[in-house]
């Protein structure tokens, strides 16, 4: 396992981080698969697990805190909060009322008295970056957290955190977690200079995009990943976006075996490859999908692969832009967008 330090906090975290967003209903997982793929991923060097509020209504964080009982120290723990929880309309988003309540429901259900790391899961139009940062920072004083981050946020909104935080003397992000794979390079472009700019620790998700890059998504085959039961739309090879995606996958497929790597090896040493990432974050619902992307921790791309990546899906490109999460609001919303 390789260990980076995390943006500029001095915390050294793995390559690969165990994000637990399967524990639970939406991954079909019980306390015991949890607990044993914690055991496992622990026992391999990992150090990092993330998980959110939202995961399973508050699940997965119930799991998590079971399965790290009695060895707190040795992890460094991240959740996140924003995401509506219930139909309540103030229980989301990033008001200090919120993100208050917010926190102490996620530190009960984890069990612990604070959390290493505590992010905005989404950027939240309705709510101005110093009340956000002046309840982070006013939480982290209290001991709560160790230090806050966001999550998929546009570039312009992290340089602009990162002004308001300087100009209101408050504590600023350190991490930005983004969605970032070999079909899904769109933060090349804006996202990643800016971090790197900031400083920011990178913590990446959805490394395997879903499942189209794990080999269980091929020409002439079944569909074998879990997502494609409740997100089938994102599968239907009837559609354009979806034939380019499969028709990289093929040719991705051609590079990884003369290279004598898996598709997942391939997948996860690309993204931990860029110089702007800390740790791709790898989903698994059990503890053989674990070992099979264990086995990418110590993958080091060489450039002649890294070239044949870039002829198949060009830097700073989307194959998928519908699916992007940080597209600004005023490009979904017409009346945002017009007098």
């Amino acid at each position: 396992m390789q260990y980076r330090t995390l943006g500029r906090t001095g915390v050294q975290v793995s390559s690969l981080a165990l994000g637990a967003m399967n524990f639970g209903r939406i991954g079909h997982s019980t306390q015991g698969d949890a607990t044993a793929i914690v055991d496992a991923a622990l026992e391999a060097g990992i150090n990092l697990i993330d998980t959110a509020n939202v995961y399973s209504d508050g699940e997965s964080e119930e799991m998590v805190g079971k399965a790290i009982e009695g060895r707190r120290d040795d992890i460094v723990l991240a959740t996140k909060a924003g995401l509506p929880m219930g139909d309540e309309r103030n229980h989301r988003g990033s008001s200090r009322r919120w993100l208050v309540t917010a926190l102490d429901d996620s530190l009960r259900r984890l069990g612990v008295d604070h959390v290493d790391l505590y992010q905005i899961h989404r950027w939240d139009p309705s709510t101005g970056d110093e009340e956000t940062l002046s309840a982070l920072t006013d939480l982290q004083r209290a001991g709560k957290i160790r230090y806050f981050g966001s999550s998929t946020f546009p570039a312009h909104r992290i340089v602009q955190a990162q002004w308001a935080a300087r100009e209101h003397h408050l504590g600023r992000y350190v991490t930005e977690q983004p969605s970032y794979s070999i079909l899904q390079r769109g933060i090349e472009t804006h996202v990643l200079p800016v971090t790197q700019e900031y400083g920011l620790g990178v913590l990446v998700w959805s490394p395997l995009a879903s499942g189209w890059l794990s080999g269980a998504v091929r020409a002439g085959r079944s569909i074998t990943t879990n997502r494609s039961t409740f997100m089938p739309q994102r599968f239907d090879t009837g559609l354009p976006e979806n034939r380019a995606r499969l028709d990289a996958v093929e040719q991705l497929a051609k590079v990884a075996d003369e290279a004598g790597l898996t598709m997942i090896q391939l997948a996860l040493g690309f993204v931990t490859a860029h110089p702007a990432v800390t740790s791709a974050l790898i989903g698994p619902r059990t503890p053989e999908h674990l070992q099979s992307q264990l086995a990418a921790a110590d993958t080091v791309l060489p450039a002649d692969v890294l070239d044949a990546i870039d002829t198949i899906v060009a830097p700073g490109t989307d194959l998928a832009p519908h699916e992007k999460y940080d597209t600004p609001p005023a490009l979904l919303d017409p009346s945002l967008r017009r007098r």
